[in-house]
């Protein structure tokens, strides 16, 4: 079997980006109120750390859905630390280990 890398994302200073992404096999992580909020505070905190412009979102029970502009050209270091931040508190809150995403 053949695998192929992805192509480096391109990132821009003038970059308006639709972001997706689900929890690790495809498990419901968005299903209660309280994990909603807390990711959405992740991701406002993320917003005002990287001088995003969050233009949409939505978070659905297994995943969630962004529109991001990114002034400073940094999507995907924004990302690491909105992910890596977010299911460092989940999972902590939980008593849990392993990805999440």
């Amino acid at each position: 079997m053949l695998f192929v890398a992805r192509k480096h994302r391109i990132e821009s200073s003038e970059g308006l980006y639709h972001v997706i992404n689900r929890g690790n096999y495809r498990a419901f992580i968005f299903k209660s109120d309280g994990a909603r909020t807390a990711f959405e505070r992740t991701l406002f905190e993320a917003c005002c750390k990287f001088g995003w412009g969050l233009n949409a979102y939505c978070i659905m029970s297994n995943h969630f859905h962004l529109c991001i502009a990114t002034p400073r050209g940094n999507l995907s270091a924004g990302m690491r630390w909105l992910q890596g931040t977010f299911a460092a508190r989940f999972n902590r809150f939980r008593g849990e280990t392993g990805r999440l995403f």
